[in-house]
Formats: C-alpha cells, sequence, structure tokens
C-alpha cells in the first residue's frame, strides 16, 4: 500500500508541470489524497472491514472531491488532474497509468449484484466531464474525449467522443504513446461528426454550383425559344406592285 502510495506522488511530477516537487504534491493534489484514503479505505474493505472501509472513503470524499468505492481496483500510477467530481463505483477497475480528468464517472446501470462498472486497461485517458456507463471495457492506450458518454466498449489505441461515443480511426503508428490530454482528437484524429458536416458542406456546394449551371442553361433556353416564338409569328412583308404607266 506504501509503495503504491509512494509512486501515486511520484506520478504528479511526471504528468503535471505546474508540480514543483513530491512534497508539493502531497499537500496540495486532491488526487494525491483522494488515493491515499483509496489505499487505507480498500485495506480494510479486503480484510473485510465493509463499515470502516466505507467511512474512510466518505471522508476522503468529504476532503477531496472525489469519491471512490472501497471496493474498486484502482493500479499503479494513476493520475486525478484536477479531481474534482470523479466517481468511481465499487466493480470498476482501474489500470495502471490511467489519467482522470476531474468530473469522470466510472458507473453502473444494473441494480443486480456482480459486475456493473467499467474496466479500464493501462494507460487510457479520460476527458473531463466523460462518463463510462455499465460493465464495459475500455481497452489499453484508449483515449475518451471531455464529455464523451461511453456506452459500448472500446478498443485499444482508439480515440472516442461524443454522445453516444464514437469511435475515431487510430493512429496509423501504434508505437507513438503521446499523452493526449483530456483525451481530446488532435488534427491527425479528426472529429468524425466535424468530418461528416464537411463532407455535407462540400456536396451542398457543388449541388448549389450545378444548380446554379442548370438555371443559367435552362434561361438560355427559353430566351431562344421566345425569339423563335417571335420569328414564326412576324408577318412576312407584301409584294409590292410596281405602278402602270398612265
Amino acid at each position: 500500500m506504501f509503495d503504491n502510495i509512494r509512486h501515486d506522488i511520484s506520478v504528479v511530477l511526471e504528468r503535471d508541470p505546474a508540480a514543483k516537487s513530491k512534497f508539493d504534491a502531497l499537500i496540495s493534489y486532491p488526487g494525491v489524497h483522494a488515493l491515499i484514503y483509496y489505499r487505507i479505505a480498500n485495506w480494510a474493505w479486503e480484510n473485510g472491514f465493509h463499515t470502516v472501509g466505507r467511512f474512510i472513503s466518505h471522508i476522503g470524499r468529504f476532503l477531496s472531491g472525489i469519491e471512490i468505492h472501497p471496493g474498486a481496483k484502482i493500479g499503479k500510477g494513476v493520475f486525478f488532474d484536477h479531481g474534482m467530481g470523479i466517481v468511481i463505483g465499487e466493480t470498476a477497475e482501474v489500470g495502471d497509468n490511467v489519467t482522470l480528468y476531474q468530473g469522470v464517472t466510472l458507473g453502473g446501470t444494473s441494480l443486480e449484484g456482480g459486475k456493473r462498472h467499467p474496466t479500464l486497461e493501462e494507460g487510457v485517458i479520460v476527458g473531463a466531464g466523460a462518463k463510462i456507463i455499465g460493465p464495459i471495457l475500455v481497452g489499453k492506450n484508449a483515449r475518451v474525449g471531455s464529455n464523451a458518454v461511453v456506452v459500448k466498449p472500446v478498443m485499444e489505441n482508439v480515440t472516442v467522443i461524443g454522445i453516444p461515443a464514437k469511435a475515431i480511426q487510430p493512429p496509423k503508428d501504434k508505437s507513438q504513446k503521446d499523452f493526449c490530454a483530456y483525451g481530446m482528437a488532435t488534427d491527425e484524429l479528426p472529429d468524425p461528426i466535424a468530418r461528416s458536416l464537411e463532407g455535407m458542406f462540400d456536396m451542398v456546394c457543388g449541388l448549389k454550383s450545378r444548380v446554379e449551371e442548370l438555371e443559367q442553361e435552362l434561361a438560355e433556353r427559353e430566351a431562344q425559344d421566345i425569339v423563335k416564338a417571335h420569328k414564326a409569328k412576324k408577318p412576312s412583308p407584301k409584294a409590292v406592285k410596281p405602278e402602270t404607266a398612265p
């Protein structure tokens, strides 16, 4: 437990340039405080002291603004950036080196026992306000964009955004493990909705140009038909009879 706590503190220095020292991370980062309370509460829960674990978890929630059920499973190197409003349910599993931003919910949808909450594998990044609901799996190094609502499994190395969350094509180079703050899409991973709207906009512009061309052609044909009709109705000049000499 204490090894995990020390590792949780060192992770802050790796992922937040605002952190100045381990002491700074220990006394001023609510994510670290929440994990410390969780480690103690989880130890009590695993050893059968359920009420004690819940009470310690409640104290941690009151002091840090982060609610973690003592029955949840959280790995090493987990980082809660800002952290306020994070909720992690009883059967949730959070793998090593996962990053969660403020307002994230790992919630359940069933009132039955058993697995009810999501599982996040190693290296997952979940943006601010995202909701991951149900006993679904979010694969290794996946990214969940801010305010996304995820209700279906997410494959490895995939970014999902939107409500409900939709997958974006993964990076071509899967070996690249660059950090993606808030799980937001980059230029290489555009928003699929925005991409669809751009395609529709291009199609509408093309159709508009074609309609204008057809209207011009139609106007020219109507003008030609009017000219032809006018010529057809115009009387031909009468032949002038020559005057006879008296």
